[in-house]
């Protein structure tokens, strides 16, 4: 973790910016600021900023992924609400939960290739506190 941290560091240095797995860049003005503290917040922003965002990519290209199957898939009733954060909201007919929840979770784990195997759980409930 430290060798990270210090590479992250040294790398927005050089750039003036980080990138996501994805390619998305977050470019750090501040990150050779004289001022001590707006330049150590740039290196904590450099620092997270690559795992943040890539998790925000793939929830993103998730949401798409599952979005083109729904409208693929008419049989099926079910609705993408809300997202939050790492998480998924769906309105869906009770009846066709469980096949859903199959297909929504295969679809978010293929979301991206990492060396590391993507995970997706489901629950279900009448709001988002019991699906949990």
């Amino acid at each position: 973790v430290l060798n990270y941290m210090e590479q992250t560091r040294a790398q927005a240095a050089e750039q003036g910016y980080v990138s996501t797995l994805f390619g998305r860049r977050l470019y750090l003005p501040e990150i050779k600021a004289r001022n001590a503290m707006r330049r150590q917040a740039a290196e904590r922003a450099a620092i997270n900023a690559p795992m943040q965002g890539t998790a925000a990519d793939i929830i993103k290209k998730a949401m798409i992924n599952v979005q083109a199957w729904i409208k693929s898939n008419p049989q099926y009733d079910v609705k993408m609400i809300m997202q939050v954060h790492d998480e998924l909201v769906f309105e869906v007919n009770a009846e066709q939960a469980d096949e859903i929840k199959t297909w929504v979770c295969d679809l978010m784990a293929q979301a991206a290739t990492l060396d590391v195997t993507l995970l997706a759980e489901a629950g279900t409930g009448e709001n988002w506190e019991q699906a949990h």
